[in-house]
């Protein structure tokens, strides 16, 4: 009897942080993501939860880590610990409710301050699955998103699983579209994951990046 082979260890670890006002479905986007399901009353996230997903991408096996942040103001000084490590920013707002599109400035202001100025930076409009309720425009995120260097847009429904792979999947594949093939190697040999637990509390919180990206 042939001997089952062990699962291939993963290759890369990235860490991906999701952002944006209470209640705009971030921790719906996680778990529709990592475990496909949905939960139609989900409890307010308290400071920082995570969850775990594997995919491969360009012939390696990465293991993402997803960090998902608490939209409420006094949690800000516990999640903006996460930003600097993170490789991909994912910020989320309500398609239904203005007051999230209207506080997408105060959110990439804290980008600005403590996350690295390489990292990858995607938009979502969530809940396209109240569209009969939709307060913003899809033009309108566009806008937002073409003010940001190098920022991506993309509507979603975590409900009805609409781009939601996409979403994850698409930056996964631009932060390393974008690193240096040099620069992946190294990651790559530092990176192996079977001797290192993950992460359960913060980084110490990193000094204010010297330079601010305009929005």
């Amino acid at each position: 009897r042939r001997r089952k082979q062990p699962p291939r260890p993963a290759d890369f670890k990235l860490q991906v942080i999701i952002i944006g006002s209470r209640g705009v479905g971030k921790t719906s986007l996680m778990e529709r993501f990592t475990d496909d399901t949905f939960c139609e009353a989900c409890k307010s996230t308290v400071g920082v939860d995570f969850k775990i997903k594997t995919v491969e991408l360009r012939g390696k096996k990465i293991r993402l880590q997803i960090w998902d942040t608490a939209g409420q103001e006094r949690f800000n000084s516990i999640t903006s610990a996460y930003y600097r490590s993170a490789k991909g920013i994912i910020l989320v707002y309500d398609i239904t409710k203005k007051e999230t599109f209207d506080d997408l400035p105060k959110w990439m202001k804290m980008i600005d301050k403590y996350a690295s100025e390489d990292a990858e930076l995607l938009l979502v409009g969530n809940k396209l699955d109240c569209e009969v309720d939709r307060e913003i425009t899809r033009q309108q995120g566009e806008k937002f998103a073409q003010q940001i260097t190098g920022m991506r847009f993309c509507e979603a429904s975590a409900k009805d699983n609409f781009n939601v792979d996409e979403i994850f999947l698409k930056l996964v594949d631009d932060i390393l579209k974008k690193m240096p093939l040099d620069v992946i190697r190294n990651e790559l040999s530092n990176s192996i994951l079977s001797l290192q637990p993950e992460p359960e509390i913060p980084p110490e919180l990193p000094p204010p990046r010297p330079h601010v990206r305009c929005c």
